[in-house]
């Protein structure tokens, strides 16, 4: 049992209040939030290699507005705080998910994935009417999931400390990690050559690494010790991996968890969002510490420059996302475990059981983050981007079935 830090609920809490504002917003006055949302703040100049990236990720020229700080730059730095944690969970000592505990709800990731895109396209063939809708556009929206309010959330499924909560947040987590990547490598930008920047990312890790990151010697002088505390390294090779990711066309929120497995870490794991890692030094625990605060502040900007949610404007979109995330996600990830299970011949990690893997499932049928990002790209804009957007809003009712069901088998 541990303590979790409070900061999670503040990120909860900060999305939340940015959705509501942005919601309000866009509702009284459409037209001045969009306008805010896409306020051109400064043109870039950068090289011939980033426009064509920039533009695949929601810039329609290469700009900075508030929306694509806050999407493509800001949101960087919550997948390195929350990659973080699953990093430090599958391979630190007493790791809630280290070994082959793992590997069932892994299967339960892959199921999910699967059963939220094939859902997608059935439902979308049958009941789609937009104009600008083709087959299948759009199948990488429901893949992510939500970090923060599914964890949130399952707290209060669960109770503080229940290992179904260390599965939780592994699956919302590797959901989310897997669908930026297939929504990346759905639209390549500037073919096979393109991915040569992703050398940036491996040359910038293994650099870092051998020059800093390295487990000194029990011999090694203080000088080398103090050398591999400092983080300005880890943040100029973050720096460095940012840009390979966005050139290599993938989605530049990625940018950052490359060099998670360069920095030094601590030698065991308190758990996922542990209040004992404020007392740890080790350059990983110092950098996520420093980021704490600032990213409650970044969760309300995505709230507000992504959440604003037009509540005119269901259409079969909204259904079409719906059935994904209630239907083929939970479905999915019950099936991907049970088949994971029999093929592996393992069990659930020690203390989750069956009921709790249908309550899981329910709450991966919450989803705004990382499908929010996915919109712009995903698919045409206009009216089925907003139609989309009202279904994730809804999809929060998953939460008040997920509690609801959470009572009624606790009797």
């Amino acid at each position: 049992m541990y303590r979790v830090s409070p900061f999670v609920r503040h990120f909860a809490l900060a999305l939340c209040l940015g959705i509501l504002a942005a919601t309000l917003w866009v509702n009284l006055n459409p037209s001045g939030y969009y306008d805010f949302i896409e306020w051109r703040l400064a043109d870039l100049h950068a090289p011939s290699f980033l426009p064509e990236a920039l533009t695949q990720w929601g810039v329609q020229s290469p700009a900075l507005t508030p929306a694509s700080i806050t999407s493509h730059g800001l949101m960087a730095l919550f997948m390195f705080f929350v990659g973080k944690e699953l990093w430090e969970a599958l391979i630190l000592e007493r790791g809630a998910l280290s070994g082959p505990q793992s590997l069932v709800p892994l299967g339960g990731v892959i199921g999910a994935t699967l059963g939220a895109a094939l859902v997608w396209i059935v439902v979308g063939a049958l009941i789609e009417t937009a104009e600008e809708a083709s087959f299948a556009v759009g199948w990488q929206v429901p893949l992510g999931s939500d970090v923060v309010l599914g964890y949130v959330l399952g707290r209060r499924v669960f109770g503080a400390g229940h290992p179904a909560l260390h599965v939780l947040l592994l699956v919302t987590i590797a959901c989310d990690f897997l669908g930026l990547l297939v929504l990346g490598l759905s639209y390549p930008s500037g073919g096979l050559f393109r991915l040569g920047w992703l050398a940036l990312p491996l040359i910038a890790s293994v650099g870092v690494w051998a020059f800093y990151g390295r487990r000194q010697r029990l011999n090694a002088s203080e000088a080398a010790r103090r050398r591999g505390l400092m983080l300005w390294p880890y943040i100029v090779a973050g720096a460095i991996s940012y840009i390979g990711i966005a050139a290599a066309g993938l989605p530049p929120a990625l940018g950052l968890l490359p060099v998670i497995p360069a920095i030094p870490h601590a030698d065991r794991s308190f758990g996922f969002f542990a209040e004992a890692e404020n007392f740890l030094h080790d350059p990983l625990n110092r950098l996520a510490h420093l980021l704490a605060r600032p990213l409650a502040l970044v969760l309300f900007l995505f709230g507000l420059t992504q959440g604003g949610i037009d509540l005119l404007a269901f259409a079969p979109t909204t259904l079409t996302l719906l059935a994904a995330f209630w239907i083929g996600k939970p479905l999915g990830f019950l099936l991907g475990c049970g088949l994971a299970a029999k093929i592996t011949g393992l069990q659930l990690p020690k203390g989750v059981h069956s009921r709790d893997l249908v309550l899981i499932a329910l709450l991966l049928g919450i989803g705004f983050t990382v499908p929010a990002l996915a919109l712009d790209t995903a698919l045409p804009g206009g009216g089925m981007a907003e139609a989309a957007r009202l279904g994730l809003a809804l999809s929060l009712l998953a939460g008040a079935c997920a509690l609801s069901l959470g009572r009624v088998t606790r009797r």
